[in-house]
């Protein structure tokens, strides 16, 4: 048996609306089992809030970093299953902090999904390079994230 879950907000709103022609909040059905967590590292408050809704809204949890300097004591402590980097932030890029995530042994089979603005010819590789699993482009195709969020927290 499962639980019904409704997750509406107005950002969610908006989404369904523009990408699936819906204006009624959708009922989804979640299996009773322990929600995976997603620790999203974000600097910009709205891309953080649509990241935190579209997730929240599919069964999972997140946590919230808005400048990665406490992404890796985040991981330590909450085991998240995948993490959410944001290439362009403050202080340090999202590439240092996806190194040093893979270069620490209790957290580098955390896959990592880098999330930028600035996507170049050959930053991909860059990105790869660094340990990131993936990455997507912002702006973000909401069926895409949510399908490259699935094929990496199985």
């Amino acid at each position: 048996m499962g639980l019904l879950v409704s997750g509406d907000t107005p950002v969610l709103s908006a989404i369904r609306m523009k990408y699936l022609g819906d204006t009624q909040p959708s009922m989804r059905r979640c299996r009773m089992t322990e929600a995976k967590t997603i620790l999203i590292v974000e600097d910009n408050t709205l891309n953080m809030k649509l990241f935190s809704d579209l997730l929240q809204s599919h069964g999972y949890e997140t946590l919230q970093s808005t400048d990665g300097m406490d992404a890796l004591s985040l991981a330590r402590k909450h085991s998240p299953d995948l993490i959410i980097m944001d290439i362009q932030l403050p202080d340090v890029s999202g590439i240092d902090h996806a190194k040093a995530l893979k270069a620490d042994n209790d957290l580098k089979n955390i896959p990592v999904i880098a999330v930028t603005a600035h996507a170049m010819k050959g930053d991909d590789r860059k990105m790869l390079a660094a340990g990131c699993d993936d990455y997507i482009a912002k702006p973000i195709s909401v069926p895409d994230f949510l399908e490259t969020v699935a094929k990496h927290i199985a």
